[in-house]
């Protein structure tokens, strides 16, 4: 694969929240070199909560023939890494049992059948499994470019949340410009980048955050309308917003408690894409209300989709949505920087509901 970089006047901004985790004398400075032999990882003990993660040392990282070893500058935390560690989403087949769906860094070693890559360059990948660790493995389809002007840490905010929102609002969801687009959780990792990226695609978006503070800061990112789900009814708002219209595409991240209102809220032809059950799996369906909206109702997840289809998507990602990285209408929002030794906090946090978009944890 050739990757070609164009001149980026602008640069893209980095939203981080809290400082940067304070200098170590012995942590590995991102970028630099690692020998064989001595790569650590996050592994998880057994089924429960964030005290089964420990620190371990990991397999050698030798590439297949189509991948890349990558040393790890920053790995990104996702709830589905939470999922794992209780025992509920078990890795896909063939991918690492340790946590961990993407990071940056720089290649350190490439396959034989690789080309387009080189050993130094600076690169985000989505992963099956395995980011929560100082090296890593990937096929070369599933990496990107650091795209020019973000930070190389701050990077390993994106691939996971951007592939996702790609995904399911642009693949199954075809939003087009003008849409109205309701994303709940739109503080959360993935809800901040489906904020930024629906508005430079041109539509209207709307966003569910818990508590007005949390909402003021989606408003910010580029939302047109913000509902603090503890005090509003979205459905409500998003009607009025909308003239009446509804929502064309809804991102839902919560699931069985939803499906009701999610069913009212949609506009006639409307899209419901669910891709999380943070509150429930089971919940009753209206099929006249369905049949009424004229409505479509999907469910993905990315994990656990074939090679073919991830690759796909990352190329799509590459094409459509990392120029517009590049000129600054998509950043990462990063609200903390820890250690990797320090998971299990990071974990706590993200599990307290506070995290105002990503979590990263560095070697």
């Amino acid at each position: 694969m050739h990757i070609s970089r164009t001149p980026n006047p602008r640069g893209t901004r980095t939203i981080a929240l809290v400082p940067r985790c304070p200098p170590s004398a012995n942590r590995r400075l991102p970028g630099r070199p690692r020998s064989l032999g001595d790569v650590r990882g996050v592994t998880i003990t057994g089924p429960g909560g964030p005290e089964k993660l420990t620190v371990s040392t990991l397999p050698d990282q030798t590439p297949g023939p189509d991948e890349l070893v990558v040393d790890v500058a920053s790995a990104g935390v996702n709830r589905a890494d939470l999922l794992q560690r209780a025992g509920s989403y078990p890795a896909p087949p063939g991918a690492p049992d340790w946590p961990g769906l993407e990071v940056s860094g720089t290649v350190a070693r490439v396959g034989d059948a690789v080309s387009g890559w080189s050993v130094g360059d600076r690169v985000v990948a989505l992963l099956d499994g395995g980011g929560y660790a100082e090296q890593v493995r990937v096929r070369a389809t599933q990496v990107l470019p650091v795209p020019d002007g973000v930070d190389l840490v701050d990077a390993a905010a994106l691939p996971e949340a951007v592939c996702t929102v790609w995904s399911n609002v642009v693949d199954v969801g075809r939003l087009a410009p003008g849409e109205w687009l309701l994303v709940h959780g739109g503080s959360g990792g993935v809800g901040t980048v489906g904020i930024q990226l629906g508005a430079a695609l041109g539509a209207h978006v709307a966003v569910t955050a818990g508590g007005r503070e949390r909402a003021d800061r989606c408003l910010a990112l580029g939302a047109s309308l913000a509902v603090d789900h503890r005090a509003e009814d979205f459905v409500a708002a998003v009607r009025d917003a909308s003239g009446g219209h509804g929502a064309d595409v809804v991102l839902d991240v919560v699931g069985a408690a939803y499906l009701p209102r999610n069913l009212e809220v949609l506009a006639t032809g409307g899209r419901l894409v669910v891709i999380g059950m943070q509150k429930g799996r089971r919940a009753e369906l209206d099929l006249g209300l369905l049949l009424a909206r004229r409505a479509t109702v999907a469910g993905t997840t990315l994990r656990a989709r074939p090679p073919q289809e991830k690759a796909r998507i990352v190329h799509e990602v590459l094409t459509h949505v990392w120029p517009l990285v590049e000129d600054g209408r998509v950043r990462p929002v990063v609200h903390a920087r820890l250690p990797l030794d320090e998971a299990a906090r990071a974990h706590e946090l993200l599990d307290s509901g506070e995290v105002f978009g990503k979590v990263l944890l560095v070697p």
